[in-house]
């Protein structure tokens, strides 16, 4: 049955692509299930593949790509061969994408022949992909705001994971980070080993919470935490003065970092401390760092008719956030934005009032706006600039241009851009796949 599966996976992925209907990531293992609702559990049974699962709102792609690199290097120096690693697509983090990279990487005989396999994990389905799968390791990265209307509070998502957690065993390992007090603490009454990664004191940080931050209430009594250092959002050296649970000790604290932002310090720290508890050497994954490049979308660079294009994904008021503090540093001064409510960002776009706008809008030159939801973008750039005029006269202000058509908005921003600038797109998750295709002319998922 495996064999036939797998057969069949392969055929309804090349016919996707030939057609240009996507990258065949999700419709194989979504059919296999259906016939099939053991396939995983039966492959991974009969394969020596090591699992490893990354979870939490922001990072997962990157940190996935880093920790992929890494395995697939180690071991070249010495000239030996690398890892041999798959990967689910970004977008395809449900049991659906799993099953469908599983499928597509087995041998004629339905096994999978790799060493490891890294699967992105959606937040609300690790529950259930932990049904079917008992991991080597588990990366949580994170918790943020991000798609209320369909995973609800944070608190919610971390007691799930917790109870998923507590049935874990020992040769499990729980790779978390200390500086997000809901990630810490769903190691809470665990069998599995538990180690933590975190940024150090000596990092420059701040004293005061920013208005967007989440989770600053004590997750074990509800009092709320003081920090003596804050990264971002809610992210910190944190400590509760009613129960006195704090964060805790990061055993792993500074790396080479091979990506820009703040947030990919700790996508890396995650992929470099999961890759010693797999065994692999520091000095091999040193060299491994050095050959990182970003994840599609996560600060890709394009050259689109010999203009510099580069892609910041923008899903949530986090990683919004986090993305203009970056291109502000980089000394960004053309930048698109474009915001959808589609599945997959969420239908709910009231988050784009707790972004810092304010902070860095006269920083930019030229700004476009586009996106289904382009006027209430437009809407929170007025007042951002405490503009008393209208959307309509948006028209009139030669800094900032709405266009209701995406590719007209980019085919603009191009056409506008100086030789030897930078243009910045700044896109929700389904508009990033929308640019990529209209840069590209190819789809991912």
């Amino acid at each position: 049955m495996k064999q036939i599966l797998s057969l069949g996976a392969k055929v309804v992925s090349k016919v996707s692509k030939k057609l240009n209907l996507g990258h065949g990531s999700t419709w194989p293992g979504h059919i296999a299930l259906h016939l099939n609702p053991h396939i995983i559990d039966e492959i991974l049974q009969v394969s020596p593949t090591e699992v490893v699962l990354i979870v939490g709102t922001n990072g997962k792609t990157t940190t996935g790509k880093i920790l992929t690199t890494i395995l697939r290097e180690n071991g070249l120096p010495a000239g030996e061969a690398g890892k041999k690693v798959v990967q689910n697509i970004s977008g395809a983090n449900l049991l659906n994408g799993i099953a469908s990279t599983l499928l597509l990487n087995t041998n004629p005989y339905g096994r999978l022949t790799s060493d490891y396999a890294i699967f992105e994990v959606d937040e609300n389905n690790l529950p259930l992909v932990l049904q079917h799968i008992t991991p080597k390791a588990i990366i949580a990265l994170n918790l943020f705001r991000d798609q209320l209307d369909r995973y609800g509070e944070l608190d919610s998502i971390a007691k799930k994971w917790n109870a998923s957690f507590r049935s874990l065993a020992a040769h499990t390992t729980l790779v978390l980070n200390a500086d997000d007090p809901l990630i810490s603490y769903v190691a809470k009454e665990v069998s599995a080993r538990v180690v933590y990664f975190g940024l150090p004191e000596s990092e420059k940080g701040q004293k005061e919470l920013e208005h967007a931050a989440d989770s600053v209430y004590c997750p074990n009594c509800g009092n709320k935490l003081q920090y003596t250092k804050i990264f971002y959002s809610h992210l910190g050296i944190w400590e509760c003065p009613m129960c006195h649970i704090k964060r805790p000790f990061p055993s792993l604290q500074s790396s080479i970092y091979p990506l820009p932002g703040m947030y990919n310090k700790y996508n890396t720290l995650a992929a470099v401390l999961a890759s010693i508890e797999l065994g692999i050497s520091p000095k091999s994954i040193d060299a491994a760092l050095e050959k990182v490049t970003p994840a599609f979308g996560r600060q890709e660079k394009l050259v689109v008719h010999g203009k510099n294009v580069q892609i910041f994904l923008a899903k949530n008021p986090i990683s919004m956030n986090e993305s203009l503090k970056t291109i502000a540093d980089m000394k960004a001064k053309h930048v698109l934005f474009a915001l959808n409510d589609r599945i997959p960002d969420g239908l709910d776009v009231s988050w784009i009032w707790d972004i810092s706008l304010e902070d860095y809008i006269d920083r930019f030159k030229s700004i476009y706006i586009s996106g289904d939801r382009v006027y209430d973008m437009g809407l929170r750039f007025a007042y951002s600039r405490n503009d008393k005029f209208l959307i309509s006269n948006f028209k009139s202000n030669p800094n900032i241009q709405m266009f209701e058509n995406l590719k007209e908005a980019i085919k603009k921003a191009l056409e506008e851009l100086p030789k030897n600038e930078t243009l910045y797109i700044l896109p929700t998750y389904s508009a990033m796949l929308e640019v990529r295709k209209i840069l590209t002319g190819k789809k991912i998922l």
